[in-house]
């Protein structure tokens, strides 16, 4: 009688160490997951096909104990699945900074501080780096400025008052300047001047007129 009674108590702990396990596999692979389900959502063909996937997945497991009369454990799993397959949220557009990077060619992204502009408040800059040009973007990555990096004369950062300006001069008397306020004002101010300073062409030397020979 007591082999009997123990084997049917140590049947409900095998379950749920069974279940336990299983419980903390699937966290655990959704932890590992995380971070290319979020990579696939940029692309709108993949995040779709996921979501089919997921729906697919999600009824065969609610399908299942119909089937083989088994634990319902699976059934609910499925059923979140399949629930999760129809709310996920579109695909989201990449419209990040590296990606805009990489469609501009520019060669690094670094802080513009606030850009003011005639008869506009400021806002937000950022600076796209590329060999040829400087794209100024505003947060929602919107073109503002283009500046041609081969026509730059200057570009120097400097105190003023309580904040850091960076101040780019090019052809034409064209002027833009960046401020920078806070603790790391200075710090974001120098590493927007050392980067610009980094693709601009140095200015030819010019070579003193040799005299005529006799003159």
């Amino acid at each position: 009688m007591s082999t009997t009674s123990n084997s049917a108590l140590s049947q409900p702990e095998t379950s749920f160490k069974k279940l336990r396990q299983f419980a903390i596999g699937v966290l655990f692979a959704l932890v590992l997951l995380i971070p290319k389900i979020l990579h696939v959502r940029r692309n709108p063909r993949s995040w779709l096909l996921f979501r089919i996937f997921l729906g697919m997945a999600g009824a065969a497991l609610v399908l299942l104990p119909v089937g083989l009369g088994t634990s319902f454990v699976p059934a609910l799993i499925g059923l979140a699945m399949f629930t999760s397959a129809i709310l996920l949220p579109p695909a989201k557009p990449d419209t990040s900074a590296d990606c805009k990077a990489r469609e501009l060619g520019a060669l690094v992204v670094v802080n513009g501080g606030r850009l003011n502009q005639r008869e506009a408040s400021s806002f937000a800059a950022q600076l796209f780096v590329g060999d040829e040009h400087i794209s100024v973007r505003d947060p929602q990555l919107q073109p503002v400025l283009e500046i041609p990096v081969s026509e730059i004369t200057l570009a120097r950062a400097e105190e003023s008052h309580d904040c850091w300006l960076l101040r780019i001069n090019w052809a034409a008397d064209n002027t833009a300047v960046f401020a920078y306020r806070g603790v790391f004002a200075e710090h974001l101010a120098r590493v927007a001047e050392t980067t610009v300073r980094s693709v601009m062409r140095p200015a030819l030397p010019v070579l003193p007129q040799r005299r005529a020979a006799g003159a």
